[in-house]
C-alpha cells in the first residue's frame, strides 16, 4: 500500500489500509486511472478529498461478466460520479465511416475494448440495477453533450437526452468543480439529494407536472419537446439554435425540454470563474503518473502524450460550428495565473524520466491565454457566437503578451530545456492588424517568439478549408488569413535558415462542402506547397451546428438549405480529390 499511499484507492484492500469503512463517493470511468489534472476523473477526486470527501476510483470496470468489478468497492455513503473519460467513446470507438478503432488511446497499450458504447448510460443502468437507493451523477464530455434531445451519428437517429435514457438522478454538464463543491457542501449539511434542483450548471429530469422553484435572477425557456424534434426536424434544428445561443450568452436562462410525460431542466451554468477558482484544480496534489495496478502493464498512449503538458486556459471564442468546446468549457476564456502555471512547470521538472521539454502549454486553443472582452457589459449583451467571425469582434482585447510572459518565465524555470506549443494557433488574430494593433498587441513579436523558440519543426494550423461557402459554414475565417500567416511563416524561416514546415488542417465532407470543393481545395493546397497529411473526415457529433446542418439539411439560422455529402461513396471521393490533386496516394 506504501506504493499506492498517494494515489487515490481503486480497490477494497486500498480502501481498509487507509482505515475507511467505505467511500463518501465512488467514481466510475471509462479511462485507465491517470491521477494527472488533464483526465477528469483524477481532477474531480482530487477536488473531493480536498473538500473532505473519501474518494475512490473505478477505472474501466468490467459490464460483461458477473459485475463483480461494480461490487467491489461497495456503495458510497453520497453518490456514484459516472464519466465515459475524457473522450465522447463513440468518437473513441469508431471513424467517420463508423468503422470500429482497433485502439484506444486511454486504456493501458492502447488496446480497445475496455469500455462499453456510451459507458456513462451503460455504468449507470448497472449502478442503479445493484444499488437502486445511491444517487448516480453523470458528468464528463460524452454527457454534457447529451443533456438534451441530440443527434446520434452511429445509429442517424434522434435520441433522447442522456439523463432519460440513463436513470441518472443528476449530469454535471461542462466543466464541473463548482457543482461538484456546492453539490458536496449541501449534502454535508445534511440537505437531501432528491431536493438538489437550483444548483447551477446541472440538469435533472422530473415529471412534466412538478412545478420547480426558480433560480433568483435567471429566467427560463422551453424548448421544442423531444417528440416534436422527432416528428420535425425543424423543431429540432429551433432545439439546437435555442441551446446554443444558451451557451453562447453572458447569463443565459434555465432551459427546459419536455420527454413525454418528463421534463429535462437544465440550470444555467456557473458565471465565469475567477482566477483562484481556475487555479484551484491544477494546484491540488497529483502524482501526474498511472496508478501502480498498471505497472505491469503497456504504457497509456494519452497519458504518454500529455504527460508534460501544462493547460492554461479554458474555453474558447473561436465558434467552429463543428466543435464542442464552447457548448462544453464555455465561449468565454477562463485563464489560470501565471504563478499556478508555473508551479505546474516545477512540478513537471521533478517528475520522473523529464529531460527537459514541456510539449505544450495552450489549451483549446494556444494563443487566447487572458484574452475577453474589454467592455464587460458588452460581452453580457453579446450573442455572437464568435468572437472572431465574420470578422474580429471590436471588443476583443486579443493582447498576446501576457502569453509571451508565460512563455518567457517558464523557459526559465531550472531543468526546463525547450516548450513546444503543441496546441492549434489561431492564426487568424495575428495576419491582417493594424500597425498599432500589432505593437500594442504583440502579434509580431508572438509569432516570432513561437517560431523562434516553440516549434518542434511543423507548425500545426487549422484553416479547416479554402472555398468561401464552406468557410461560412464552419464559421471560420476567410482563407487568405492562412495565406498571409503563411508567407509571414516562410519569409522568417529563410530569413533565419529554418527548415520548418506548417501542417495545415483540412476538413471533408463538411455540410456546405461538394466535391468542387474539395477539388478546388486540393489544387490551391498544391499551389501553395502544402503536404496534405491532415484531412479530416467531418463526424457529426452530438451538440454542433455542423451536426445539426448535417441531420436537418438546414442552416437552424436562416432556414436555407445546406447539402452534405452522405454515405461512404460521397465522402470517399470528397477525401480522395486533396490526394488526387497532390499526386499522393489517398489514405
Amino acid at each position: 500500500m506504501k506504493e499506492n499511499s498517494r494515489f487515490l484507492p481503486v480497490n477494497a484492500e486500498e480502501i481498509k489500509l487507509l482505515g475507511w469503512d467505505r467511500p463518501d463517493i465512488i467514481i466510475v470511468t471509462g479511462d485507465a486511472y491517470i491521477d494527472h489534472p488533464a483526465f477528469g476523473a483524477a481532477v474531480i477526486g482530487r477536488l473531493g478529498e480536498y473538500l473532505g470527501m473519501r474518494v475512490a476510483i473505478l477505472p474501466q470496470p468490467n459490464w460483461r461478466d458477473d459485475l463483480r468489478d461494480f461490487k467491489k468497492l461497495g456503495r458510497p455513503a453520497y453518490f456514484f460520479g459516472v464519466t465515459a473519460g475524457a473522450m465522447d467513446s463513440m468518437v473513441n470507438h469508431y471513424t467517420a465511416r463508423r468503422r470500429l478503432r482497433r485502439d484506444d488511446a486511454y486504456t493501458p497499450g492502447g488496446r480497445h475494448g475496455y469500455r462499453p458504447d456510451l459507458p456513462s448510460i451503460i455504468y449507470t443502468r448497472i449502478l442503479k440495477e445493484l444499488y437502486p437507493e445511491t444517487p448516480v451523477i453523470l458528468g464528463g464530455v460524452e454527457a454534457s453533450m447529451r443533456r438534451f434531445t441530440h443527434y446520434d451519428y452511429w445509429q442517424d437517429r434522434l435520441r433522447p437526452s442522456i439523463l432519460a435514457e440513463s436513470g441518472a438522478d443528476m449530469l454535471i454538464y461542462g466543466m464541473a468543480e463548482q457543482a461538484f463543491a456546492r453539490i458536496i457542501e449541501l449534502l454535508s449539511r445534511g440537505v437531501p439529494f432528491n431536493s438538489l434542483h437550483n444548483i447551477l450548471q446541472t440538469a435533472f429530469i422530473t415529471d412534466a407536472a412538478v412545478s420547480l422553484p426558480p433560480i433568483k435572477g435567471y429566467g427560463e425557456q422551453e424548448l421544442p419537446a423531444h417528440e416534436e424534434c422527432v416528428s420535425d426536424k425543424r423543431k429540432f434544428a429551433e432545439a439546437f439554435r435555442i441551446t446554443e445561443q444558451a451557451s453562447n450568452a453572458w447569463k443565459p436562462d434555465r432551459l427546459v425540454q419536455r420527454h413525454k410525460n418528463m421534463k429535462v431542466v437544465v440550470n444555467p451554468p456557473y458565471p465565469l470563474a475567477d482566477t483562484k477558482t481556475a487555479d484551484l484544480p491544477y494546484d491540488l496534489p497529483y502524482t501526474r503518473l498511472p496508478h501502480p495496478k498498471y505497472n505491469k502493464k503497456p504504457p497509456v498512449p494519452a497519458w504518454e502524450m500529455i504527460r508534460y503538458s501544462v493547460n492554461i486556459h479554458r474555453g474558447c471564442f473561436g465558434g467552429c460550428s463543428f466543435c464542442a468546446i464552447s457548448a462544453h468549457q464555455g465561449r468565454f476564456v477562463v485563464s489560470r495565473s501565471e504563478s499556478s502555471v508555473l508551479k505546474e512547470v516545477e512540478k513537471i521538472v521533478a517528475m520522473p524520466g523529464f529531460r527537459g521539454h514541456i510539449t505544450d502549454l495552450g489549451g483549446p486553443t494556444a494563443n487566447m491565454y487572458k484574452m475577453g472582452g474589454t467592455d464587460k457589459e458588452i460581452c453580457r449583451k453579446c450573442r455572437r457566437p464568435s468572437c472572431l467571425y465574420p470578422s474580429l469582434c471590436t471588443n476583443l482585447d486579443f493582447d498576446h503578451n501576457p502569453l509571451l510572459s508565460v512563455y518567457k518565465k517558464a523557459l526559465q524555470v531550472r531543468g526546463v530545456k525547450k516548450i513546444t506549443i503543441g496546441s492549434g494557433i489561431r492564426h487568424d488574430m495575428l495576419t491582417g492588424r493594424t500597425e498599432k494593433e500589432n505593437k500594442a498587441y504583440g502579434l509580431d513579436e508572438y509569432t516570432n517568439v513561437l517560431l523562434r523558440n516553440h516549434v518542434s519543426g511543423r507548425l500545426k494550423l487549422a484553416p479547416e478549408h479554402t472555398e468561401a461557402n464552406v468557410l461560412r459554414a464552419m464559421r471560420k475565417p476567410s482563407f487568405k488569413s492562412f495565406e498571409l500567416f503563411l508567407e509571414k511563416f516562410r519569409a522568417y524561416c529563410k530569413q533565419h535558415g529554418l527548415p520548418w514546415q506548417v501542417v495545415p488542417y483540412f476538413i471533408s465532407g463538411h455540410p456546405a462542402c461538394t466535391e468542387k470543393d474539395m477539388q478546388n481545395l486540393g489544387k490551391k493546397a498544391v499551389n501553395l506547397g502544402l503536404i496534405p497529411d491532415k484531412v479530416q473526415e467531418f463526424t457529426p457529433t452530438p451538440m454542433t451546428l455542423s451536426t445539426t446542418m448535417y441531420y436537418t439539411g438546414i442552416d437552424p439560422y436562416t432556414g436555407r438549405r445546406v447539402f452534405s455529402a452522405r454515405g461512404d461513396d460521397q465522402k470517399k471521393r470528397q477525401k480522395s480529390y486533396l490526394f488526387k490533386t497532390s499526386g499522393k496516394t489517398r489514405k
